[in-house]
């Protein structure tokens, strides 16, 4: 992973050499454009490049929900296969987050996005071409390594264009559009199945990724600064100001936990959960599934606008986080103990809160100084990837402990112990969270 970064190094220091003797006269006019540029200009140039990569990201991650038929019939996958090979998206997402986040403050997110996107693109057409698990792991692994940025690096985007009040709601705007990727990976991927095969399809997404990789590179201007980069090896250093800080460690756990537990659920297991627990058709599924991608995209955009508002009223985004967690964990039970399998208000309650979590975001950039910011947001995405990977993978393998039906359909036993390791990984990350802090942070 850390070798990518001497490819940005590379490119860094080759296009400084030949701008050096103009960057300098050029800070100061740079940034009195930034303080000037309108509203309107932020969304086109900032806005709309960086949500198309996230709703290219989320895409990405949710279509094996829809795809897991073809995938277990063409290529043979059990359950703990499909579940492995789902989550090496998340095991390759994780493990870059670190050199992401050291990356993302060093050069910016243009620059990163770009060249990262193009990995992506390359593992799409991959896994296109993918005969057994391996392959299509590989594939996925490196689609996984290229979207690695796309929300970190639109966070980080915010950070330096927008301003700090506008955070969450810019945050749970970029959130709304990856809903609308996941929404595309459900009922209209379907519809797409009946006039290509899933392999064309990921070639289809394989220039999608490329094109929004020429967007940004494009239309996404450069926010230089007078301020004199730090050495790499400070950079790194300043991490241990991040991973030593309480409030990050009072933070994380739940906002990781909670998170995964939405990706992980809502990117794969919610599909056979409803066809072989609720019993419902392959129709249905995709239709509630449609419906729980809305539920997300509309959920990500309201609680970031409402946690907005509410600051305004002294309602702190942890009271908001504390609140939205609780129901979301009740709305977790109903699903596990299957007290309406048929009903798609458990899953709409889901989808709704799921992505809570990241309004402490903006709490935890606003808490750090700016020049950290992408090192923060990263270092809570190692812990919530790893966890994304770990209880996607962990699910498939229980479900297999338990007998398949007689059509090949999956124990809700094992849907049972699975989603419910989930929640537990919540509950005690939410007890840990309400403790009080120490009167010293950091």
């Amino acid at each position: 992973m850390f070798a990518i970064s001497f490819l940005f190094t590379a490119w860094h220091r080759t296009k400084n050499a030949a701008l050096n003797q103009g960057t300098n006269k050029s800070n100061d006019n740079d940034t009195n454009f930034a303080t000037k540029i309108t509203a309107g200009k932020l969304i086109l140039v900032i806005f709309i490049p960086f949500a198309a990569g996230y709703f290219l990201s989320y895409l990405f991650r949710s279509t094996n929900a829809i795809i897991a038929p073809q995938l277990t019939s063409e290529v043979g996958l059990d359950a703990g296969d499909l579940g492995f090979l789902t989550a090496t998206y998340f095991l390759t997402f994780s493990l870059f987050q670190i050199p992401l986040g050291i990356l993302l403050d060093r050069y910016g997110p243009r620059k990163v996005q770009t060249l990262l996107l193009l990995f992506a693109a390359g593992g799409a057409v991959l896994f296109s071409l993918g005969t057994n698990t391996i392959i299509l792991a590989l594939g996925r692994g490196f689609i996984g390594l290229g979207v690695a940025g796309c929300l970190m690096g639109a966070v980080k985007a915010a950070t330096i264009w927008f301003d700090d009040r506008h955070w969450p709601l810019i945050n749970g705007s970029f959130l709304a559009i990856g809903g609308l990727g996941a929404v595309a990976a459900t009922a209209p991927l379907e519809i797409m199945l009946a006039f290509f095969t899933w392999r064309e399809i990921f070639q289809f997404l394989a220039i999608a990724t490329l094109s929004v990789s020429l967007l940004i590179f494009i239309v996404v201007p450069e926010r230089k600064t007078s301020i004199a980069l730090p050495t790499l090896r400070h950079q790194i250093f300043e991490l241990g100001s991040i991973y030593t800080n309480q409030e990050f460690w009072k933070c994380a756990p739940l906002i990781s936990t909670s998170l995964a537990a939405n990706m992980a659920i809502q990117g794969l297991w919610a599909g056979p959960w409803l066809k072989d627990v609720a019993s419902l058709d392959r129709g249905p599924v995709a239709h509630y599934l449609l419906l729980l991608a809305l539920a997300l995209a509309i959920g990500s955009l309201i609680t970031g606008a409402l946690a907005n508002w509410l600051e305004k009223f002294k309602v702190s985004l942890l009271t908001f986080f504390t609140v939205s967690m609780l129901l979301f964990m009740i709305s977790q039970l109903l699903i596990i103990f299957e007290l309406a399998p048929t009903s798609i208000y458990p899953w709409l309650a889901f989808g709704l809160l799921a992505n809570s979590a990241m309004v402490v975001y903006a709490h935890l950039t606003r808490f750090f100084p700016n020049e950290l910011s992408g090192r923060v947001i990263t270092a809570v995405n190692v812990m919530t990837f790893g966890g994304v990977f770990l209880i996607q993978y962990l699910i498939g393998e229980i479900i297999n402990f338990f007998p398949t039906g007689e059509n090949g359909e999956y124990s809700s036993k094992g849907f049972f112990w699975g989603f419910g390791l989930a929640l537990l990984a919540q509950f005690l990350s939410f007890i840990w969270f309400i403790l009080p802090r120490s009167a010293k942070v950091g």
